[in-house]
């Protein structure tokens, strides 16, 4: 049996596989209320049936000015949980395991009137906005905000659940000297924020479910941090409850000096890394949709499961077809297709 093909077990979520689709954001909200809708239902269940291990569902917010744009998922209201329901049901019964990733898109957000953010500086490009700076109330409510949307990920029936800490994100720009300029605690302490979202969320979850945080592990930007600061961060969010680190990089503006690889598997080692200086497993991300290079990233111990992209966006059915490449046997088809394998 292939590495990548053997079950991963944490706290109360078990996997049949190594294989985790990561969170793509769809823009696909029809009434920009947050709900997802059939193109949502049919985009998830199809990789479910196509064998992948973990869906983590996209970027969904929880405020609506927190959105990347007005077509994007929700977790604001009560309203959203029974369409939540509905896919997470759908992909139980395919045999796959699905979490959803919370988060705000505090700079970053396009279509908010006024974005907030942890400091009044404005992302960079045409279609961003000048943000106004959250005042100490108005970032303690963002926590409760966050909370409010794990509760409702779990009455939906969620196996996990993961915060969005990448890709210049809110919190992101908390956790990073180049967009917290703060005077207050929350700039004092760059894992303030973090650290009280993860506990909020935390005491809305059962106790046997994990938590996954997805970080970028560098920035590229000129004068943004580096991997020895995220390693110091994510001792800070291991401590106040994260169970697993999904691994990125970049995201919160246009890269200087350091550029980002761009070739197969070039964030693995930033997986490799934090996986080191913890003792919570890892996720690793990026152009990792060759079998081989996927299969070598758990042979080798570099991480303990591997998210596929834009792979699965090419290909609903990468996991099983990573098993034919492999040579693996696969037990689970689905019985409408077995004849075809």
């Amino acid at each position: 049996m292939a590495h990548l093909f053997t079950p991963f077990e944490l706290k109360g979520l078990k996997l049949k596989n190594r294989i985790v689709m990561a969170p793509m954001c769809q823009y696909s909200v029809e009434a920009k209320d947050g709900k997802p809708n059939d193109w949502h239902f049919t985009h998830y269940t199809s990789r479910a049936v196509g064998g992948v291990g973990l869906v983590i569902m996209e970027m969904t917010d929880v405020n609506p000015d927190g959105r990347i744009t007005d077509y994007d998922l929700g977790i604001w209201s009560d309203e959203h949980i029974p369409a939540f329901a509905r896919i997470i049901d759908a992909v139980h019964g395919h045999g796959a395991k699905i979490g959803i990733q919370i988060a705000h898109a505090g700079r970053k957000a396009e279509d908010a009137a006024v974005p907030v953010a942890p400091s009044p500086i404005k992302f960079e490009g045409d279609r961003y906005k000048q943000p106004k700076e959250l005042t100490t109330d108005e970032v303690k409510r963002l926590v409760e905000e966050f909370g409010h949307g794990a509760r409702r990920a779990v009455k939906a029936g969620v196996d996990t659940i993961e915060l969005h800490g990448a890709h210049g994100y809110l919190i992101h720009q908390f956790q990073s000297p180049y967009t917290n300029h703060r005077k207050d605690a929350y700039g004092q302490d760059l894992a303030k924020f973090g650290s009280e979202v993860i506990q909020a969320v935390k005491s809305e979850m059962p106790s046997d479910m994990p938590l996954l945080l997805r970080v970028s592990a560098v920035e590229y930007v000129d004068e943004g941090y580096g991997l020895p600061h995220m390693i110091e961060i994510a001792r800070r969010y291991e401590e106040a409850g994260v169970d697993m680190f999904h691994v990125s990089s970049g995201g919160e503006g246009r890269p200087g000096a350091r550029r980002p690889g761009n070739y197969p598997g070039y964030q693995v080692p930033f997986a490799r890394a934090i996986k080191n200086a913890l003792s919570v497993p890892v996720i690793a991300v990026g152009m990792l949709e060759d079998p081989y290079l996927a299969e070598s990233v758990i042979g080798n111990e570099d991480a303990d499961l591997v998210a596929i992209a834009r792979g699965l966006l090419r290909d609903p059915y990468w996991a099983i077809h990573a098993a034919q490449t492999l040579g693996v046997s696969l037990e689970d088809l689905p019985r409408q297709y077995a004849r075809a394998f």
